[in-house]
């Protein structure tokens, strides 16, 4: 089990300053959470529903999804995990997992044991603050991604997801054209957006031929970010950016201050 103050954890620290107030205590707290690594191969099942699992998966690198589908064997993937989330922060108090969860490519995950994690929460009341409003905003991606598939068309579908996963990677399409690594398949995309592989590819064509995004090689590029944004009917409020990019601070509705001790 590896241990004391490994920079692969780094990235999920980053994660929790960018929305939480964090002491250096703290800080090095979760930086020494033992973790277990594991290699994934691209499409494989590794947790599956109702599973009892005993750790959090934080992912270093590649993209996984949590899925749940129906007796005729259709999918439908619920939420999407980039390198630097952690997938299932909140099975630490509900360990029975509500959806499988598919590595969509080559994924590396830090395995961290749900007691190590309860017990930093229960040391340190800010960790345990931080933990929640990370499964709260979980939650809110989660639930932008129901109306998405509920109430939007084709069209609109694939447009706001490529909003998000271009804001969720760090880039900034409003200062220009941006390209974003996004190597899943037509079969995966259309599992995220509800429908058939078929009509995921008339779409994309139209996209490309209006000259909105490009597609090559499993990366996308936004060539009209303004475009896009309508047509998906993007506001990127659910994902409070303005905290990530500002350290915390600069939403419109601010985080509260730290619980009393």
């Amino acid at each position: 089990m590896a241990q004391a103050f490994n920079s692969s954890i780094l990235p999920f620290v980053q994660r929790l300053q960018s929305r939480s107030q964090l002491t250096a205590e703290e800080r090095e707290v979760v930086l020494g959470l033992p973790f277990q690594p594991r290699h994934l191969e691209p499409n494989r099942d590794f947790i599956t529903r109702g599973e009892c699992v005993t750790h959090s998966s934080f992912i270093l690198q590649g993209m996984v999804g949590t899925f749940d589908q129906n007796k005729r064997g259709e999918r439908q993937i619920t939420s999407l995990f980039l390198s630097g989330d952690m997938i299932d922060l909140q099975s630490v108090v509900v360990p029975e997992a509500p959806m499988g969860v598919q590595s969509l490519n080559a994924t590396t995950i830090l395995a961290v044991p749900h007691s190590a994690l309860r017990q930093a929460a229960a040391r340190y009341p800010g960790l345990a603050e931080a933990f929640w409003r990370e499964c709260v905003l979980n939650a809110a991606v989660l639930s932008e991604w129901v109306m998405n598939v509920g109430r939007r068309d084709a069209r609109s579908r694939l447009a706001h997801l490529y909003c998000e996963i271009a804001c969720r990677s760090g880039r900034d399409p409003a200062e220009g054209p941006c390209s974003f690594d996004f190597p899943v398949t037509q079969n995966q995309l259309a599992d995220m957006v509800g429908l058939t592989p078929v009509h995921v590819n008339r779409t994309l064509k139209g996209l490309r031929e209006d000259r909105v995004i490009e597609t090559a090689h499993r990366t996308v590029r936004i060539l009209n970010w303004d475009r896009l944004v309508r047509i998906g009917e993007f506001d990127p409020g659910y994902l409070r950016l303005e905290q990530l990019r500002n350290g915390g601070s600069g939403s419109a509705c601010q985080p509260p201050a730290r619980m009393a001790r």
